[in-house]
């Protein structure tokens, strides 16, 4: 009768732990973007909070500096400050 509990026990984190390192997550988390290469549209639709305007802006900047070379230059943008640019940074590349 102990043997019940410690499979339910069991079971209960299997199923945890499916759900936590599901496909859809797995290739959400895993979604980069390249700054330097992708169109404002791409960005707006990769980048969590960032919309047609501040990919805009991206965009822009991208053009006036040749290229970024840091992440730190997106500092430079109306809207995108140091804690914006900590949650944005690992959805993107430069390349």
């Amino acid at each position: 009768m102990k043997l019940i509990p410690k499979f339910v026990s069991l079971i209960c984190a299997m199923t945890f732990m499916l759900a936590t390192f599901s496909p859809a997550s797995y290739a959400q988390d895993h979604n980069l973007i390249n700054i330097n290469t992708a169109t404002g549209f791409e960005i707006a639709a990769a980048i969590d909070g960032v919309g047609e305007v501040r990919a805009a802006a991206i965009i822009a900047l991208r053009e006036q500096l040749g290229g970024f070379d840091d992440l730190d230059q997106l500092l430079e943008i109306n809207g995108i400050g140091e804690a914006t640019l900590m949650r944005i940074s690992p959805q993107i590349v430069l390349e």
